[in-house]
């Protein structure tokens, strides 16, 4: 499937920020699979037992980007880094309860199952990178920005630099040093990989 024109898709972002409604309904069909596609590769280090599907991500993220009302959008582009944000948001949301609920949380308790633990550890993983995230974004913003458009949003250079209004060489130097900083920061803390 093709993806919409960038253009075509900025104007409706454009319009429904300004409050037409019906953009968000023209806009919805043009996105969808794109946002499919997002949720897709943020579900791909999730484990095949998951209980949250890539639907359920698109639906929910869909829900949480109609309820932001104040953002002026700027391009496509950004429009699939505040999505990608958002889905990240609810996996690491999921993975912060499921790890409530393995050290007694209000949910049932259950026995420990072997076959389960890969899918922990990656949850613990992705909550690991999400507080190395949080501290990166304390000491550079923008470079914790890339990595989001970059790694969870999967835009490319030129898509990323758009976002951010920075040169794509900016953005290069910016990921080599967020992955090298957050490998540091992960390794060092011990996160599980």
């Amino acid at each position: 499937m093709p993806l919409p024109a960038s253009a075509d898709v900025t104007s409706l972002l454009v319009a429904w920020s300004e409050g037409d409604n019906d953009a968000l309904a023209r806009l919805v069909p043009k996105v969808y699979a794109e946002l499919h596609r997002l949720a897709h590769h943020q579900m791909r280090a999730e484990s095949p037992g998951r209980t949250l599907q890539t639907t359920a991500l698109v639906n929910e993220a869909y829900l949480r980007l109609v309820d932001t009302r104040r953002v002026r959008w700027q391009s496509r582009a950004h429009f699939l880094g505040v999505a990608a944000q958002a889905m990240r948001r609810i996996l690491v949301d999921a993975a912060r309860a499921r790890g409530a609920r393995k050290r007694g949380g209000t949910g049932p308790r259950v026995s420990l199952d072997e076959s389960l633990l890969p899918a922990a550890e990656r949850g613990a993983s992705l909550v690991a990178l999400d507080d190395a995230l949080t501290t990166l974004a304390d000491v550079d913003p923008r470079k914790s920005q890339v990595v989001e458009l970059r790694y969870f949003a999967g835009l490319s250079v030129a898509e990323t630099a758009v976002v951010l209004g920075v040169s794509p060489e900016t953005v290069q130097r910016d990921w080599r040093v967020a992955k090298a900083w957050l490998l540091r920061e992960l390794s060092n803390g011990g996160a599980p990989r």
